[in-house]
Formats: C-alpha cells, structure tokens, sequence
C-alpha cells in the first residue's frame, strides 16, 4: 500500500499556505461570475473573455488542489524545540567558504525556500549536501555556477 510522504515546513510556511488557499478560495466566486457574465455575450467560439477567465479557474483549481495536498501533508517543525551538534531541518547553519567568509542558511521545506533571504531547501543540493553534518565538517557542492567548498562553523536551532 502506497503511504503518503510527509512534507516538512515551519509554521511560517504552513500560514502561509493557509493564506495562500483562503485567497484563492475567495477569488473563485469572482471567477464564476466572470465566466458568466461572458459567456452573457454570445458565441464562445470568439470571446477571449470566455476562455480566458475559463483559464484562471483552471489555474487557481489546480492551485487550490496543490495546496490542500500540501497541508494534508504537512509536517510543522519548529526549530526551537531540537538540538544537537547535526544539521537537520530547520537548523541555522553558518558556514565559511573558501575566502572564511561566513554565509548563514536555514533549512526548510520547498515551499519556504527563498535563497535571497538564506532560506534553502532540504532538497537543495546545498541543503542535501549539509543535512547530518557537524561542526568542522568540509563539504563540497556542485552549483551552476561551479563546484563550491564550505567548512560548517555553526549548527543553530533558532
């Protein structure tokens, strides 16, 4: 029998999810109303405002569907409650690269990755190559941009 996979997130993530389906929950009424008042203006063959709110209920259903599945599966961690010297979900990571610059990551789930604000994906190759590692340990990631060598300086649970 097929289990279904946990989705690891923060609580952070998890609201905003919740926001994101309330939002398009309420703006499917509007879409309805849309489809109605074009297909109000005769031949659907050649009414570009027919197909195209057609199109938007199509894409927030399809959104809608992804996110319930989403929180169906959710898994909230909260990083404050684990401890350790291991990187794993929702640690604070800072580590130096090859200049002992240091760079600081928290690991969290796909939907709250935003690398900007050092916020990377455990499914990251980043976020892949750092889980289960310790303090000292070197590690090398391949990027887009080239291979990368960083040292983990810091383990956080913040």
């Amino acid at each position: 029998m097929a289990t279904v996979e946990k989705m690891p997130m923060l609580q952070e993530g998890y609201d905003t999810l919740t926001a994101d389906l309330k939002r398009l929950k309420t703006e499917r009424p509007q879409i309805v109303d849309a489809i109605e008042e074009a297909r109000a203006h005769g031949d659907l063959s050649e009414n570009a405002e027919y197909h195209a709110a057609k199109e938007r209920q199509g894409q927030i259903e399809a959104s809608i569907a992804d996110i319930e599945d989403k929180l169906s599966r959710a898994q909230i961690i909260d990083p404050r409650d684990l401890s350790g010297d291991k990187v794993v979900f929702g640690a604070t990571v800072t580590l130096l690269d090859d200049d002992d610059k240091p760079v600081k990551y928290q690991i969290v789930g796909q939907t709250e990755a935003n690398a900007k604000t050092g916020r990377i994906s455990y499914n990251s190759p980043l976020g892949r190559a750092l889980i289960g590692r310790r303090v000292d340990d070197e590690i090398e990631v391949s990027v887009p941009a080239g291979d990368r060598y960083y040292v983990v300086s810091k383990v956080e649970f913040i």
